[in-house]
């Protein structure tokens, strides 16, 4: 149960990088892409700080995510894996509730379904 939390969490973390790469770096080509319907072609030049000022944040959640790994202590590692997890939920879950309800499913349910496995693992 412990190594099935593990990959969970840096499954979120990895998805959390991509997201920071999509937004930072890649905005107008491949986020251009990846939004297309959701956003108008024009929009996406004028957005391009604010979709790297979202990115940096997702960025912070992935370190924080990844930080657990480096957490010899167990009890702590679990509390900040929690911690992190809980904010990817709450993120995941305020964008399905103002922009698009597919961003809980890509985003929320995998870190809810890591943050169970992490509960269920214990210390």
């Amino acid at each position: 149960m412990q190594l099935l939390s593990q990959l969970l969490i840096a499954l979120v973390a990895v998805e959390h990088l991509y997201i920071l790469w999509l937004e930072m770096f890649a905005w107008e080509t491949k986020g251009r892409q990846t939004f297309k319907g959701a956003l108008k072609d024009e929009y996406f030049t004028p957005t391009k700080t604010l979709a790297a000022n979202q990115g940096l944040y997702n960025g912070f959640l992935a370190a924080g995510l990844i930080w657990t790994f480096f957490i010899s202590d167990p009890a702590w590692a679990r509390n900040i894996a929690l911690f992190f997890l809980g904010c990817v939920i709450v993120a995941g879950s305020y964008g399905a509730a103002t922009a698009s309800r597919k961003i809980f499913f890509v985003q929320a349910v995998p870190a809810l379904l890591a943050l169970a496995v992490v509960l269920l693992a214990g210390n």
